[in-house]
């Protein structure tokens, strides 16, 4: 959904229709933000899978992740129409966007605190994990090694 709301974007802004562009840039905001919030739940499965191996039973696994993937964003999108439904808009209309008819977030404030922000926990989150998961490979790799020279002598 994501690719296809950035490809319609261009010529859906085209009609000069707030309305229409600002659900679009929601739409976008929305689509990207929980692409990125699924990448974080897909390392924290892998976390679970290769660290916690045993006795990691969630109930109602799949439901909790599609609540935190596609709940997570709705709530940081809503916040930001919440508070002003204005940040969303066509930036042809201003001097100061040099792009030409694109629906997507007009103020850098809200910019910076709900993708970029956003996006850098979630690079954050997966560094950690993925840290993680190759210290336990690399312990899991040594403590065989050793098993194996015990055995050989």
């Amino acid at each position: 959904m994501l690719n296809m709301v950035f490809l319609t974007n261009s010529w859906l802004s085209s009609f000069d229709q707030p309305g229409l562009c600002i659900t679009v840039a929601v739409l976008l905001h929305y689509f990207l933000l929980a692409a990125f919030t699924w990448m974080c739940l897909e390392s924290v499965h892998f976390y679970l899978a290769l660290v916690k191996v045993f006795n990691v039973y969630v109930p109602k696994y799949i439901l909790k992740c599609c609540i935190a993937g596609w709940g997570v964003p709705a709530v940081v999108v809503a916040l930001v129409l919440i508070i002003n439904k204005d940040s969303y808009g066509n930036g042809s209309h201003s001097e100061s966007h040099p792009f030409n008819d694109f629906c997507w977030i007009q103020e850098n404030a809200v910019f910076y605190t709900s993708v970029v922000a956003y996006v850098f926990l979630i690079f954050v989150t997966n560094t950690a994990m993925f840290i993680t998961v190759l210290i336990q490979i690399h312990s899991v790799k040594s403590r065989m090694q050793r098993r194996s020279g015990f055995w050989k002598r």
